[in-house]
């Protein structure tokens, strides 16, 4: 049974209604105005630390260097995703869905590559052997399904980045649970069928 609708996000002008939205300057025009793919990440900042807005100013380019040694060797990055969604399940956006963020870097999927011109990219702040939060799960499913209806090209177009990077990425990870996500996706009435991941569930 489908959960019920009034819980799927409202996506307008590329913009999920109700959701904080931090505007980062890493993003620029998609070449075909194309959405089709959608990619998974996980971050954290410090590495497998959680809780603090590091994540929102590694995005906004204002990253504070003296505050962790980590933070000066990545402070030079401009680097940005279209969400990012915490362990408690909060939803923030950065880039508007019609632009392009720059989230995949050198990039190949089914043999399309610069994946960031036609793809959507949700950070799950996390880590890759560090297991995900429930919130997160139902958050991410939840957004999804609003992707899915507002960009029909995506439709089970979901795969993670060490799927479209091999061997240079390794998120969202061996702790992120595919067939769940999968599952809360079709139970929202999402589409996952022919998706990379997808499996049958019983």
């Amino acid at each position: 049974m489908h959960k019920p609708l009034q819980n799927i996000p409202h996506i307008m002008a590329g913009m999920v209604q109700d959701v904080p939205f931090f505007r980062s300057p890493n993003f620029g025009p998609r070449p075909k105005q194309e959405i089709s793919l959608l990619v998974i990440h996980n971050i954290s900042l410090p590495p497998k630390v959680f809780g603090d807005y590091f994540i929102e100013r590694f995005f906004l380019n204002s990253l504070p260097t003296k505050e962790h040694p980590f933070f000066a060797k990545i402070a030079s990055l401009a680097v940005s995703a279209h969400f990012c969604i915490r362990r408690t399940g909060e939803v923030r956006q950065f880039v508007s869905c019609l632009d392009r963020a720059w989230h995949a870097g050198v990039s190949l999927y089914h043999g399309r590559d610069k994946c960031n011109d036609f793809a959507i990219g949700i950070e799950l702040e996390g880590a890759d052997e560090i297991p995900f939060t429930e919130e997160q799960y139902q958050s991410l499913a939840r957004l999804t399904v609003a992707l899915q209806r507002s960009y029909p090209d995506l439709g089970s177009n979901i795969t993670g980045h060490s799927d479209i990077a091999p061997g240079r990425k390794t998120d969202p990870g061996i702790a992120f649970n595919w067939d769940y996500y999968l599952a809360l996706v079709a139970q929202y009435g999402g589409v996952v069928v022919g998706g990379d991941h997808y499996k049958l569930i019983d």
